[in-house]
């Protein structure tokens, strides 16, 4: 399979992936509105919630840099400069979700 086609496919998989993630935590963030911090805390502190955080979190950011990367590949027109700016993004998709999964994980009540 070439590469492009993998992009495509990978990319209306992790939207079909980020739907019903979005609309659970669509729901969740208007229930926890008027909530104190010791109630959403304590909501966030479940092993389901963390989980279904972790999983959106991971895979919005895997779709906003492929996303990004198609953007790359249309519009920048020095082959240095995309190659380095797609280094720079996938990177930047790695880190954040893996800062943000340690964050998620050691939160305590």
């Amino acid at each position: 399979m070439i590469n492009p086609t993998k992009k495509w496919l990978f990319l209306k998989a992790s939207s079909v992936i980020l739907i019903p993630l979005m609309v659970w935590f669509t729901i969740v963030f208007a229930g926890i509105y008027d909530k104190n911090i010791v109630e959403i805390t304590a909501f966030f502190t479940t092993q389901p919630t963390k989980f279904l955080l972790s999983l959106l979190f991971v895979v919005a950011y895997f779709f906003s840099a492929l996303t990004i990367s198609e953007i790359f590949e249309d519009y920048v027109e020095n082959r240095k400069i995309k190659n380095v700016a797609n280094k720079l993004l996938y990177l930047f998709a790695i880190i954040i979700p893996v800062v943000l999964l340690i964050i998620i994980y050691n939160l305590e009540i």
